[in-house]
């Protein structure tokens, strides 16, 4: 059990001197009578009532603290796990240039990309994963994180009309959409760190080239898996660099594919998912749970039971 607002468990501390001034206040006041000798009185049997004189103030004292524990919202949760286990350090980097909207495969290049990606997603809960997109510039969907849904609710809002709206600059810029996830991997303190970069096309604009930014994901351990997307076929024929993806994936010691078709980039996701994985320590919990109600009601009854004892057996008359 654990307390959401445990300073108020302080509050105790104010029993110590209530307790001082309840055993102190009747010293001397108490109402008394002559006698000329109590010998006869010594060994007789206290009543009940004398016996439980102090009854009243222990219920008050209980209701106190009850009130207080109240405050202090205690909770429960299923199950503490301590666990080691095992994740990396992931950052998509995912083309949304306008040719991503080519329906060689169905329904575009884009949407095969995305559902793919989620999947990947889906099936790697401990991983801290973001997602960087790029056409003719490039920026940060989404930074890595362990908060899946909104990583693959921003990934399903990706849509290529920032390009086709012209909100940025269309063309290929894979340099500086690798470059933008270094920058977000760099600092890492995992041992596997890995961008997995996936285009349909050839890097054609920006001001960092492929190569450069292979070279510093390099500097930083970062190994890059990268993907073309799209048939060999129709007007698209040699629009993928696939020279250069390869050449980016052996300098960082990664893995380049191809694919061709949705199931072919499920299997080429597939296989990344058997990367060497780093240990990670994770101490996780069940869904916590209010547990403040059998304490309110407990002083609720007390509370109603000292009244009833005050006003009864134990009523003082003036």
């Amino acid at each position: 059990m654990e307390f959401a607002n445990s300073g108020y468990l302080l509050l105790l501390l104010l029993l110590i001197p209530y307790l001082l001034w309840y055993f102190l206040r009747g010293k001397g006041k108490e109402p008394t009578m002559r006698m000329s000798d109590t010998f006869a009185y010594q060994h007789a049997p206290k009543s009940w009532k004398v016996r439980l004189i102090h009854l009243p103030m222990t219920l008050r004292c209980i209701v106190y603290a009850l009130v207080v524990i109240v405050l202090a919202r205690p909770q429960t949760h299923n199950a503490w796990d301590n666990k080691d286990t095992e994740g990396i350090d992931i950052m998509l980097t995912m083309d949304v240039s306008a040719s991503m909207l080519t329906e060689d495969v169905f329904p575009n290049r884009l949407e095969v990309a995305k559902e793919v990606a989620s999947e990947f997603i889906s099936s790697r809960p401990s991983d801290n994963i973001g997602l960087t997109i790029f056409a003719g510039e490039a920026f940060t969907q989404c930074p890595m994180t362990l908060d899946h849904a909104t990583l693959l609710n921003l990934l399903h809002n990706v849509r290529t009309n920032l390009v086709t709206n012209g909100l940025i600059q269309d063309g290929t810029a894979i340099g500086m959409g690798l470059a933008n996830s270094v920058s977000r991997l760099k600092d890492s303190k995992a041992k596997s760190k890995v961008v997995i970069l996936l285009t349909d096309g050839s890097n054609n604009v920006g001001s960092i080239s492929p190569m450069t930014a292979a070279t510093i994901a390099k500097k930083f351990g970062i190994r890059v898996y990268t993907i073309g997307l799209g048939r060999e076929t129709g007007e698209d024929i040699g629009a993928i660099d696939y020279q250069t993806l390869q050449d980016i994936a052996i300098l960082t010691n990664g893995e380049f594919y191809r694919a061709q078709s949705q199931a072919e980039l499920s299997k080429i996701y597939q296989d990344i998912d058997k990367l060497e994985k780093t240990k990670m320590s994770l101490k996780s919990y069940g869904h916590l749970h209010e547990a403040y109600m059998p304490f309110a009601w407990l002083a609720l009854l007390l509370f109603c039971f000292e009244l009833i004892l005050r006003w009864t057996v134990f009523r003082r008359l003036p």
